[in-house]
C-alpha cells in the first residue's frame, strides 16, 4: 500500500505523545478517516499526507477546504449524536521511509 508507512509513522508518533488509538482506516458515506485518536477523552480524527519531496508541493497543500470539510463530516457521522468537541489534525510525513521528518498540526477545533 503507497503511504501505507507514512500511517504507521504517524500512529507511532500520536501514540507516543499519549494519544489512544481508537480505529484505523475508517470508511464513512463521506470518505475515510486515516487515524480516529483519543487525546485525554477529546475525539481526534487525524489526516495522514506524505510527501518525498516539495517538488509536488508540500503535503498539507493536499488538505483542501472540500477534503477539510469531508473529514469534519466522516468525524460528525462516527460520534452519531455526541455532542462532545473533537478536532481534526493532520500528521504531516516529509521524505522516504529510510529517512523523514513528522509535522503535526491541528487543523480545525470543533
Amino acid at each position: 500500500m503507497k503511504g501505507g508507512w507514512a500511517e504507521e509513522v504517524a500512529l507511532r508518533y500520536l501514540l507516543a505523545k499519549g494519544y489512544r488509538l481508537v480505529a484505523k482506516n475508517r470508511r464513512t458515506p463521506f470518505g475515510e478517516v486515516d487515524l480516529w485518536m483519543e487525546d485525554r477523552g477529546t475525539p481526534v480524527f487525524v489526516e495522514v499526507k506524505q510527501r518525498r519531496s516539495g517538488r509536488f508541493g508540500e503535503p498539507l497543500e493536499a488538505i483542501t477546504p472540500w477534503k477539510l470539510a469531508r473529514i469534519q463530516k466522516s468525524a460528525l457521522f462516527l460520534l452519531g449524536r455526541d455532542d462532545r468537541p473533537f478536532r481534526v489534525e493532520a500528521v504531516l510525513v516529509h521524505g522516504t521511509p529510510a529517512r523523514h521528518r513528522v509535522e503535526h498540526r491541528v487543523l480545525e477545533l470543533l
